[in-house]
Protein backbone atom coordinates (compact mmCIF):
# COMPACT_ATOMS: atom_id res chain seq x y z
CA UNK A 1 0.00 0.00 0.00
CA UNK A 2 2.84 2.59 0.62
CA UNK A 3 4.64 1.81 -2.37
CA UNK A 4 1.26 2.28 -4.05
CA UNK A 5 1.03 5.42 -2.48
CA UNK A 6 4.77 6.98 -3.18
CA UNK A 7 4.04 5.72 -6.95
CA UNK A 8 0.63 7.56 -7.03
CA UNK A 9 2.21 10.77 -5.56
CA UNK A 10 5.29 11.29 -7.77
CA UNK A 11 2.70 10.40 -10.71
CA UNK A 12 0.37 13.27 -10.20
CA UNK A 13 3.93 15.30 -9.02
CA UNK A 14 5.48 14.54 -11.71
CA UNK A 15 2.42 15.45 -14.58
CA UNK A 16 1.90 18.87 -12.43
CA UNK A 17 5.14 20.21 -12.92
CA UNK A 18 5.71 19.06 -16.26
CA UNK A 19 2.17 21.37 -16.78
CA UNK A 20 2.79 24.42 -15.00
CA UNK A 21 7.08 24.74 -15.66
CA UNK A 22 6.89 23.98 -19.60
CA UNK A 23 8.65 26.84 -20.87
CA UNK A 24 7.48 28.72 -18.20
CA UNK A 25 9.88 31.95 -19.10
CA UNK A 26 9.69 31.33 -23.05
CA UNK A 27 6.80 34.06 -24.03
CA UNK A 28 7.36 37.48 -23.10
CA UNK A 29 5.12 39.33 -20.33
CA UNK A 30 1.45 39.58 -21.72
CA UNK A 31 -0.24 43.08 -21.39
CA UNK A 32 -2.14 44.37 -19.50
CA UNK A 33 -1.60 42.40 -15.82
CA UNK A 34 1.56 40.62 -15.88
CA UNK A 35 4.37 43.38 -16.28
CA UNK A 36 2.33 44.76 -13.07
CA UNK A 37 2.96 42.32 -11.19
CA UNK A 38 6.61 42.44 -12.46
CA UNK A 39 6.84 45.72 -12.57
CA UNK A 40 6.30 46.63 -9.05
CA UNK A 41 8.18 43.56 -7.26
CA UNK A 42 11.35 45.12 -9.61
CA UNK A 43 10.59 48.61 -7.76
CA UNK A 44 10.20 47.54 -4.42
CA UNK A 45 14.08 46.28 -5.35
CA UNK A 46 15.10 49.06 -6.51
CA UNK A 47 13.79 51.26 -3.97
CA UNK A 48 14.94 48.67 -0.95
CA UNK A 49 11.48 48.73 0.29
CA UNK A 50 9.53 45.71 0.36
CA UNK A 51 6.64 47.46 2.59
CA UNK A 52 5.19 50.10 0.44
CA UNK A 53 4.36 48.95 -3.33
CA UNK A 54 5.44 51.20 -6.16
CA UNK A 55 5.01 51.52 -9.80
CA UNK A 56 6.10 54.10 -11.82
CA UNK A 57 8.24 55.30 -8.67
CA UNK A 58 4.60 56.06 -7.50
CA UNK A 59 3.36 54.13 -4.58
CA UNK A 60 0.19 52.24 -5.41
CA UNK A 61 -2.34 50.15 -3.14
CA UNK A 62 -4.18 47.90 -5.96
CA UNK A 63 -2.97 44.81 -3.52
CA UNK A 64 -1.78 43.78 -0.44
CA UNK A 65 2.19 42.53 -0.75
CA UNK A 66 2.81 38.43 -0.94
CA UNK A 67 3.34 37.91 -4.38
CA UNK A 68 5.14 41.04 -4.79
CA UNK A 69 7.32 39.35 -2.12
CA UNK A 70 7.32 36.15 -3.76
CA UNK A 71 8.36 37.96 -7.01
CA UNK A 72 11.18 39.73 -5.81
CA UNK A 73 12.72 36.82 -4.11
CA UNK A 74 12.53 34.82 -7.53
CA UNK A 75 14.55 38.29 -8.69
CA UNK A 76 16.90 37.94 -6.38
CA UNK A 77 17.70 34.12 -7.05
CA UNK A 78 17.33 34.01 -10.58
CA UNK A 79 17.30 37.91 -12.32
CA UNK A 80 14.59 40.22 -13.45
CA UNK A 81 13.21 38.06 -15.98
CA UNK A 82 9.53 36.44 -17.38
CA UNK A 83 10.87 32.89 -15.62
CA UNK A 84 11.28 34.56 -12.35
CA UNK A 85 8.23 36.48 -12.52
CA UNK A 86 6.09 33.44 -13.29
CA UNK A 87 7.51 31.37 -10.76
CA UNK A 88 5.62 31.69 -7.47
CA UNK A 89 2.65 30.87 -9.71
CA UNK A 90 3.83 28.09 -11.02
CA UNK A 91 5.38 27.04 -7.57
CA UNK A 92 2.18 27.29 -5.56
CA UNK A 93 0.07 25.76 -8.18
CA UNK A 94 1.90 22.55 -7.91
CA UNK A 95 1.66 23.06 -4.52
CA UNK A 96 -1.89 23.44 -4.54
CA UNK A 97 -2.53 20.35 -6.59
CA UNK A 98 -1.03 18.33 -3.85
CA UNK A 99 -2.96 20.06 -1.24
CA UNK A 100 -6.06 18.81 -3.23
CA UNK A 101 -4.32 14.94 -4.04
CA UNK A 102 -3.62 14.60 -0.03
CA UNK A 103 -6.85 15.98 0.98
CA UNK A 104 -8.73 14.26 -1.53
CA UNK A 105 -6.77 10.39 -0.93
CA UNK A 106 -7.71 11.37 2.91
CA UNK A 107 -11.08 11.79 2.35
CA UNK A 108 -12.52 9.39 -0.59
CA UNK A 109 -9.39 7.30 -1.00
CA UNK A 110 -6.26 7.55 -3.21
CA UNK A 111 -8.29 7.08 -6.09
CA UNK A 112 -10.53 10.02 -5.47
CA UNK A 113 -7.07 12.12 -4.67
CA UNK A 114 -5.03 11.06 -7.74
CA UNK A 115 -8.45 11.96 -9.89
CA UNK A 116 -8.78 15.26 -8.30
CA UNK A 117 -5.91 16.43 -8.49
CA UNK A 118 -5.02 15.66 -12.19
CA UNK A 119 -8.38 17.34 -12.81
CA UNK A 120 -7.57 20.45 -11.41
CA UNK A 121 -4.21 20.55 -12.68
CA UNK A 122 -5.49 19.81 -16.12
CA UNK A 123 -8.50 22.25 -16.38
CA UNK A 124 -7.76 25.41 -18.62
CA UNK A 125 -7.80 28.10 -17.08
CA UNK A 126 -5.92 26.68 -13.21
CA UNK A 127 -3.00 25.80 -15.53
CA UNK A 128 -3.20 28.83 -17.83
CA UNK A 129 -3.07 31.17 -14.66
CA UNK A 130 -0.37 28.76 -13.02
CA UNK A 131 1.71 30.18 -16.12
CA UNK A 132 1.37 33.85 -15.26
CA UNK A 133 2.30 36.08 -13.22
CA UNK A 134 -0.64 36.82 -11.39
CA UNK A 135 -1.71 36.81 -7.94
CA UNK A 136 -4.44 34.40 -8.71
CA UNK A 137 -3.02 31.09 -7.59
CA UNK A 138 -1.50 32.47 -4.66
CA UNK A 139 -4.90 33.05 -3.23
CA UNK A 140 -6.54 30.35 -4.19
CA UNK A 141 -4.17 28.44 -2.76
CA UNK A 142 -4.51 29.93 0.83
CA UNK A 143 -8.23 30.03 0.49
CA UNK A 144 -7.85 26.01 -0.43
CA UNK A 145 -5.71 25.35 2.41
CA UNK A 146 -7.81 27.22 4.69
CA UNK A 147 -11.06 25.51 3.83
CA UNK A 148 -9.75 22.06 3.58
CA UNK A 149 -8.23 22.73 7.30
CA UNK A 150 -11.42 23.52 8.53
CA UNK A 151 -12.48 20.06 7.48
CA UNK A 152 -10.12 18.55 9.16
CA UNK A 153 -10.86 20.39 12.20
CA UNK A 154 -7.28 21.75 12.11
CA UNK A 155 -8.44 25.19 12.97
CA UNK A 156 -5.39 26.84 13.66
CA UNK A 157 -3.95 26.10 10.12
CA UNK A 158 -7.61 27.47 9.15
CA UNK A 159 -6.36 30.75 10.54
CA UNK A 160 -3.35 31.04 9.59
CA UNK A 161 -3.96 30.19 5.82
CA UNK A 162 -6.81 32.84 6.28
CA UNK A 163 -4.52 35.28 7.20
CA UNK A 164 -1.90 34.55 4.21
CA UNK A 165 -4.76 34.88 1.85
CA UNK A 166 -5.79 38.06 3.49
CA UNK A 167 -2.13 39.25 2.74
CA UNK A 168 -2.66 38.59 -0.90
CA UNK A 169 -5.81 39.86 -1.70
CA UNK A 170 -7.23 41.51 0.88
CA UNK A 171 -10.37 41.54 3.06
CA UNK A 172 -11.95 38.33 0.90
CA UNK A 173 -9.27 36.52 2.52
CA UNK A 174 -11.06 36.35 5.92
CA UNK A 175 -14.74 36.80 3.91
CA UNK A 176 -14.90 33.94 1.87
CA UNK A 177 -13.55 31.08 4.63
CA UNK A 178 -15.44 32.37 7.38
CA UNK A 179 -19.08 32.79 5.19
CA UNK A 180 -18.15 29.06 3.66
CA UNK A 181 -17.95 27.86 7.00
CA UNK A 182 -20.71 29.83 8.35
CA UNK A 183 -23.09 28.46 5.41
CA UNK A 184 -21.89 25.12 6.19
CA UNK A 185 -22.39 25.38 9.54
CA UNK A 186 -26.18 26.87 9.06
CA UNK A 187 -26.80 24.17 6.88
CA UNK A 188 -26.30 21.35 8.48
CA UNK A 189 -27.13 22.78 11.99
CA UNK A 190 -24.39 22.52 14.06
CA UNK A 191 -23.42 25.49 15.05
CA UNK A 192 -21.83 24.17 18.51
CA UNK A 193 -18.97 23.22 16.38
CA UNK A 194 -17.96 26.91 16.66
CA UNK A 195 -17.11 26.46 20.38
CA UNK A 196 -14.36 23.70 19.16
CA UNK A 197 -13.23 26.73 16.46
CA UNK A 198 -10.53 28.08 18.91
CA UNK A 199 -12.09 31.68 18.28
CA UNK A 200 -10.20 34.00 20.34
CA UNK A 201 -6.93 32.64 20.05
CA UNK A 202 -7.61 31.36 16.35
CA UNK A 203 -8.59 35.13 15.45
CA UNK A 204 -5.39 36.20 17.62
CA UNK A 205 -3.60 33.99 14.87
CA UNK A 206 -5.18 35.68 11.72
CA UNK A 207 -4.46 39.37 13.31
CA UNK A 208 -0.83 38.54 14.00
CA UNK A 209 0.04 37.41 10.65
CA UNK A 210 -2.40 39.65 8.23
CA UNK A 211 -2.69 42.37 10.14
CA UNK A 212 0.56 44.27 10.58
CA UNK A 213 1.39 45.14 6.94
CA UNK A 214 -2.02 47.10 7.12
CA UNK A 215 -1.39 48.72 10.30
CA UNK A 216 2.38 49.55 8.97
CA UNK A 217 0.89 51.16 5.71
CA UNK A 218 -1.60 52.87 7.15
CA UNK A 219 1.03 54.65 9.87
CA UNK A 220 3.03 55.06 6.55
CA UNK A 221 0.03 56.22 4.44
CA UNK A 222 -2.50 57.38 6.05
CA UNK A 223 -6.16 57.81 4.63
CA UNK A 224 -4.90 57.49 1.28
CA UNK A 225 -4.51 54.00 1.40
CA UNK A 226 -7.31 53.38 3.19
CA UNK A 227 -9.30 54.88 1.05
CA UNK A 228 -7.70 53.64 -2.18
CA UNK A 229 -7.26 49.74 -1.56
CA UNK A 230 -10.59 49.46 0.92
CA UNK A 231 -12.82 51.91 -0.34
CA UNK A 232 -11.81 51.82 -4.35
CA UNK A 233 -10.36 48.04 -4.86
CA UNK A 234 -12.93 46.14 -2.40
CA UNK A 235 -15.63 48.11 -1.95
CA UNK A 236 -16.30 50.15 -5.60
CA UNK A 237 -15.76 47.03 -7.35
CA UNK A 238 -17.88 45.26 -6.00
CA UNK A 239 -20.50 47.56 -6.17
CA UNK A 240 -20.03 49.34 -9.33
CA UNK A 241 -19.09 48.07 -12.57
CA UNK A 242 -15.37 48.46 -14.02
CA UNK A 243 -15.58 46.78 -16.46
CA UNK A 244 -18.91 47.43 -18.20
CA UNK A 245 -19.01 44.57 -20.73
CA UNK A 246 -18.55 41.54 -18.51
CA UNK A 247 -20.68 43.31 -16.00
CA UNK A 248 -23.89 40.50 -16.89
CA UNK A 249 -25.34 38.08 -14.57
CA UNK A 250 -24.31 35.22 -16.66
CA UNK A 251 -21.02 36.08 -17.19
CA UNK A 252 -19.31 33.20 -15.08
CA UNK A 253 -21.13 30.29 -17.18
CA UNK A 254 -19.24 30.63 -19.98
CA UNK A 255 -16.44 31.39 -18.43
CA UNK A 256 -17.15 28.22 -15.85
CA UNK A 257 -17.76 26.06 -18.53
CA UNK A 258 -14.65 26.68 -20.83
CA UNK A 259 -11.87 27.46 -17.53
CA UNK A 260 -12.67 23.95 -16.04
CA UNK A 261 -12.89 21.95 -19.35
CA UNK A 262 -12.76 18.85 -19.89
CA UNK A 263 -13.91 18.36 -16.91
CA UNK A 264 -16.94 20.16 -17.29
CA UNK A 265 -18.57 17.55 -19.37
CA UNK A 266 -18.92 15.63 -15.98
CA UNK A 267 -19.19 18.06 -13.81
CA UNK A 268 -23.43 18.06 -13.57
CA UNK A 269 -23.42 14.61 -12.98
CA UNK A 270 -20.61 14.69 -10.63
CA UNK A 271 -22.25 17.77 -8.42
CA UNK A 272 -25.67 16.14 -8.96
CA UNK A 273 -24.15 12.91 -7.35
CA UNK A 274 -22.28 14.41 -4.40
CA UNK A 275 -25.34 16.52 -3.13
CA UNK A 276 -27.48 12.89 -3.28
CA UNK A 277 -24.31 11.84 -0.98
CA UNK A 278 -23.66 14.99 0.95
CA UNK A 279 -26.87 14.79 2.24
CA UNK A 280 -27.03 11.38 3.30
CA UNK A 281 -24.14 10.64 5.15
CA UNK A 282 -20.36 12.53 3.38
CA UNK A 283 -21.00 16.50 5.03
CA UNK A 284 -17.20 16.57 3.59
CA UNK A 285 -19.08 16.67 0.01
CA UNK A 286 -21.65 19.13 1.15
CA UNK A 287 -19.01 21.41 2.04
CA UNK A 288 -17.55 21.36 -1.31
CA UNK A 289 -20.48 22.16 -2.87
CA UNK A 290 -21.38 25.06 -0.34
CA UNK A 291 -17.80 26.11 -0.99
CA UNK A 292 -17.98 26.23 -4.66
CA UNK A 293 -21.61 27.93 -5.06
CA UNK A 294 -20.34 30.71 -2.71
CA UNK A 295 -17.77 31.31 -4.64
CA UNK A 296 -19.66 31.43 -8.40
CA UNK A 297 -22.59 33.43 -6.39
CA UNK A 298 -20.35 35.99 -4.93
CA UNK A 299 -18.52 37.46 -7.88
CA UNK A 300 -21.91 36.81 -9.78
CA UNK A 301 -23.45 39.07 -7.37
CA UNK A 302 -19.96 41.31 -7.99
CA UNK A 303 -20.76 44.17 -10.10
CA UNK A 304 -16.99 44.33 -11.28
CA UNK A 305 -16.26 40.77 -13.25
CA UNK A 306 -12.93 39.01 -13.89
CA UNK A 307 -12.34 36.09 -15.55
CA UNK A 308 -9.92 34.90 -13.10
CA UNK A 309 -12.18 35.83 -10.12
CA UNK A 310 -13.76 32.20 -9.75
CA UNK A 311 -10.41 30.12 -9.72
CA UNK A 312 -10.67 29.09 -5.99
CA UNK A 313 -13.71 27.31 -6.90
CA UNK A 314 -11.83 24.95 -8.84
CA UNK A 315 -10.59 23.09 -6.22
CA UNK A 316 -13.55 21.89 -4.85
CA UNK A 317 -14.58 20.90 -8.01
CA UNK A 318 -12.00 18.94 -8.87
CA UNK A 319 -12.67 17.38 -5.45
CA UNK A 320 -16.14 16.38 -6.38
CA UNK A 321 -15.39 14.90 -9.75
CA UNK A 322 -12.51 13.37 -7.92
CA UNK A 323 -14.71 11.47 -5.51
CA UNK A 324 -17.13 10.75 -8.16
CA UNK A 325 -14.91 8.90 -11.11
CA UNK A 326 -13.55 7.44 -8.35
CA UNK A 327 -16.32 5.56 -7.37
CA UNK A 328 -17.41 5.25 -11.05
CA UNK A 329 -14.52 2.48 -11.27
CA UNK A 330 -15.63 0.02 -8.96
CA UNK A 331 -19.66 0.01 -9.90
CA UNK A 332 -19.56 0.63 -13.78
CA UNK A 333 -23.28 1.31 -13.75
CA UNK A 334 -22.82 4.65 -12.56
CA UNK A 335 -20.65 5.74 -15.74
CA UNK A 336 -23.27 8.05 -17.89
CA UNK A 337 -23.06 8.67 -21.90
CA UNK A 338 -23.61 12.08 -20.30
CA UNK A 339 -19.92 12.66 -19.93
CA UNK A 340 -18.92 12.10 -23.58
CA UNK A 341 -22.01 13.40 -24.70
CA UNK A 342 -21.56 16.62 -22.78
CA UNK A 343 -17.74 16.57 -23.36
CA UNK A 344 -18.54 16.36 -27.59
CA UNK A 345 -20.87 19.54 -27.46
CA UNK A 346 -18.29 21.48 -25.49
CA UNK A 347 -15.20 20.34 -28.23
CA UNK A 348 -17.07 21.10 -30.93
CA UNK A 349 -17.81 24.73 -29.34
CA UNK A 350 -14.50 25.23 -28.15
CA UNK A 351 -13.53 24.15 -32.16
CA UNK A 352 -15.72 26.13 -33.54
CA UNK A 353 -14.27 29.32 -31.41
CA UNK A 354 -10.92 28.14 -32.44
CA UNK A 355 -11.74 27.90 -36.14
CA UNK A 356 -13.51 31.70 -35.84
CA UNK A 357 -10.28 32.95 -34.25
CA UNK A 358 -7.93 31.73 -37.00
CA UNK A 359 -10.11 33.79 -39.31
CA UNK A 360 -8.53 37.20 -37.75
CA UNK A 361 -5.61 36.18 -36.31
CA UNK A 362 -3.85 33.34 -39.16
CA UNK A 363 -0.59 33.04 -37.42
CA UNK A 364 -2.88 30.66 -34.71
CA UNK A 365 -3.37 28.58 -37.77
CA UNK A 366 -0.94 25.41 -36.69
CA UNK A 367 -1.78 25.97 -33.45
CA UNK A 368 -4.97 25.41 -33.85
CA UNK A 369 -4.92 22.80 -36.35
CA UNK A 370 -2.80 20.73 -33.50
CA UNK A 371 -5.36 20.84 -30.43
CA UNK A 372 -8.39 20.10 -33.01
CA UNK A 373 -6.24 16.71 -33.55
CA UNK A 374 -5.61 16.52 -29.67
CA UNK A 375 -9.68 17.31 -28.73
CA UNK A 376 -10.47 14.92 -31.58
CA UNK A 377 -8.42 11.89 -30.34
CA UNK A 378 -9.78 12.85 -26.75
CA UNK A 379 -13.30 12.89 -27.87
CA UNK A 380 -13.25 9.54 -29.16
CA UNK A 381 -11.29 8.15 -26.59
CA UNK A 382 -13.70 8.96 -23.98
CA UNK A 383 -16.37 7.58 -26.15
CA UNK A 384 -15.08 4.54 -26.63
CA UNK A 385 -13.54 3.58 -22.98
CA UNK A 386 -17.15 5.39 -21.79
CA UNK A 387 -18.83 2.88 -23.89
CA UNK A 388 -16.61 -0.28 -22.66
CA UNK A 389 -17.32 0.65 -18.85
CA UNK A 390 -13.89 1.58 -18.68
CA UNK A 391 -13.89 4.67 -16.55
CA UNK A 392 -10.06 4.88 -15.30
CA UNK A 393 -9.35 4.53 -18.87
CA UNK A 394 -11.49 7.24 -20.36
CA UNK A 395 -10.02 9.90 -17.66
CA UNK A 396 -6.43 8.90 -18.42
CA UNK A 397 -7.17 9.93 -22.02
CA UNK A 398 -8.54 13.00 -20.90
CA UNK A 399 -5.44 13.92 -18.95
CA UNK A 400 -2.75 12.53 -21.74
CA UNK A 401 -4.81 14.90 -24.30
CA UNK A 402 -4.95 17.82 -22.06
CA UNK A 403 -0.76 17.71 -21.31
CA UNK A 404 0.15 17.71 -25.04
CA UNK A 405 -2.91 20.44 -25.05
CA UNK A 406 -0.57 22.82 -22.56
CA UNK A 407 2.83 21.97 -24.58
CA UNK A 408 0.99 23.05 -27.78
CA UNK A 409 -0.24 26.31 -26.06
CA UNK A 410 3.04 27.35 -25.10
CA UNK A 411 4.87 26.23 -28.03
CA UNK A 412 2.62 27.00 -30.91
CA UNK A 413 -0.41 29.27 -30.08
CA UNK A 414 0.87 31.45 -27.50
CA UNK A 415 4.14 32.51 -29.19
CA UNK A 416 2.17 33.04 -32.27
CA UNK A 417 -0.49 35.52 -30.68
CA UNK A 418 2.73 36.68 -27.82
CA UNK A 419 3.65 39.72 -30.31
CA UNK A 420 0.36 41.65 -30.63
CA UNK A 421 -0.02 41.25 -26.40
CA UNK A 422 2.87 42.40 -25.35
CA UNK A 423 5.45 45.57 -25.19
CA UNK A 424 8.09 43.76 -25.36
CA UNK A 425 9.18 44.25 -28.83
CA UNK A 426 8.06 47.90 -28.87
CA UNK A 427 10.24 48.41 -25.94
CA UNK A 428 13.10 47.27 -27.45
CA UNK A 429 12.69 49.33 -30.76
CA UNK A 430 12.84 52.18 -27.85
CA UNK A 431 15.83 51.48 -26.61
CA UNK A 432 17.45 51.69 -30.07
CA UNK A 433 16.06 55.17 -30.97
CA UNK A 434 15.49 56.70 -27.65
CA UNK A 435 17.98 60.28 -26.62
CA UNK A 436 17.66 59.41 -23.38
CA UNK A 437 16.07 63.34 -22.41
CA UNK A 438 13.03 63.57 -23.95
CA UNK A 439 9.71 63.20 -22.51
CA UNK A 440 8.04 59.84 -23.61
CA UNK A 441 4.13 59.28 -23.56
CA UNK A 442 2.46 55.84 -23.03
CA UNK A 443 -0.79 54.62 -23.76
CA UNK A 444 -2.43 53.01 -20.41
CA UNK A 445 -2.57 49.75 -21.47
CA UNK A 446 0.97 49.67 -22.73
CA UNK A 447 2.09 51.32 -19.75
CA UNK A 448 3.51 48.62 -17.28
CA UNK A 449 5.22 46.38 -19.97
CA UNK A 450 7.19 49.44 -21.37
CA UNK A 451 8.18 50.12 -18.07
CA UNK A 452 9.52 46.89 -17.34
CA UNK A 453 11.13 46.19 -20.14
CA UNK A 454 12.86 49.77 -20.94
CA UNK A 455 13.53 50.72 -16.81
CA UNK A 456 11.78 54.42 -18.13
CA UNK A 457 8.00 55.72 -16.48
CA UNK A 458 7.43 57.58 -18.81
CA UNK A 459 3.89 59.43 -18.90
CA UNK A 460 1.25 57.61 -19.11
CA UNK A 461 -2.04 58.68 -21.34
CA UNK A 462 -5.51 57.30 -20.32
CA UNK A 463 -7.15 58.76 -23.86
CA UNK A 464 -6.93 59.67 -27.16
CA UNK A 465 -7.75 63.01 -25.44
CA UNK A 466 -4.63 63.40 -23.80
CA UNK A 467 -2.68 61.81 -26.90
CA UNK A 468 -3.54 64.93 -28.98
CA UNK A 469 -3.10 67.46 -26.25
CA UNK A 470 0.55 66.01 -25.53
CA UNK A 471 1.41 66.04 -29.51
CA UNK A 472 0.20 69.59 -29.57
CA UNK A 473 2.47 70.27 -27.16
CA UNK A 474 6.01 72.35 -28.12
CA UNK A 475 9.44 70.17 -28.16
CA UNK A 476 10.54 66.58 -29.48
CA UNK A 477 8.96 63.89 -27.19
CA UNK A 478 8.40 59.98 -27.83
CA UNK A 479 4.87 58.30 -28.14
CA UNK A 480 4.43 54.44 -27.71
CA UNK A 481 0.47 53.84 -28.68
CA UNK A 482 -1.48 51.30 -30.65
CA UNK A 483 -1.96 51.39 -34.14
CA UNK A 484 -5.85 51.62 -33.94
CA UNK A 485 -4.86 54.94 -31.33
CA UNK A 486 -2.20 56.70 -34.22
CA UNK A 487 -5.00 55.93 -37.21
CA UNK A 488 -7.76 57.56 -34.80
CA UNK A 489 -5.66 60.57 -34.48
CA UNK A 490 -6.60 63.39 -37.37
CA UNK A 491 -4.27 64.33 -40.26
CA UNK A 492 -2.87 67.28 -38.70
CA UNK A 493 -1.60 65.70 -35.81
CA UNK A 494 -0.16 62.61 -38.14
CA UNK A 495 1.95 64.65 -40.10
CA UNK A 496 3.66 66.22 -37.30
CA UNK A 497 5.04 62.53 -36.06
CA UNK A 498 7.42 60.57 -38.00
CA UNK A 499 6.94 56.41 -37.12
CA UNK A 500 9.90 54.94 -35.87
CA UNK A 501 9.17 51.13 -35.49
CA UNK A 502 5.97 49.33 -35.21
CA UNK A 503 5.48 45.87 -34.01
CA UNK A 504 2.29 43.40 -32.85
CA UNK A 505 0.10 46.14 -33.84
CA UNK A 506 1.95 48.99 -31.39
CA UNK A 507 3.61 52.28 -33.16
CA UNK A 508 7.15 53.72 -31.79
CA UNK A 509 6.69 57.41 -32.55
CA UNK A 510 8.91 60.99 -32.07
CA UNK A 511 7.36 64.45 -32.43
CA UNK A 512 10.39 67.00 -33.53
Amino acid sequence: MSKQINSAFWLVLTITVLIMFFNLGGIPLLDPDEPVYAETPKEMLQFQDLVSPRIYGEYWYDKPPIYYWLVAGAFKLFGVNEFAARLPSALLAVVCVMLIYRSGSRFFGERAGVVGALALATSIEYFYLAKAAVTDITLTLFLTASLLSFVERRYYLFYLFAGLATLTKGPIGLLFPGAIVFLYLAVIGRFHELKNMKLFSGTALYLIVAMPWYWIMYQLHGAAFIDTFIGFHNITRFTTAEHSKTAMWHFFIPVLILGFFPWTAIMAQSIRASLAQGRKDNPTLLFLNIWAAFIFGFFTLSSTKLVTYILPMYPPLAMIVGWYLGRCRDDYKRVSLSWPIMLTVLVLLLLGGMFWGVRTMPELGNGVMALAVIFIVMLAAVWFFVAKKKTAHAFWGQVAAMVLACIVLVTLLFPAVAPAFTTRDIAKDFSAYYDGNSPVYVMKFLHPGFTFYTDVYGIELKSGGELDKAIAEGGKAYFVIRESEYNSLSEKRRTALTVLASSGKKVLLVKH
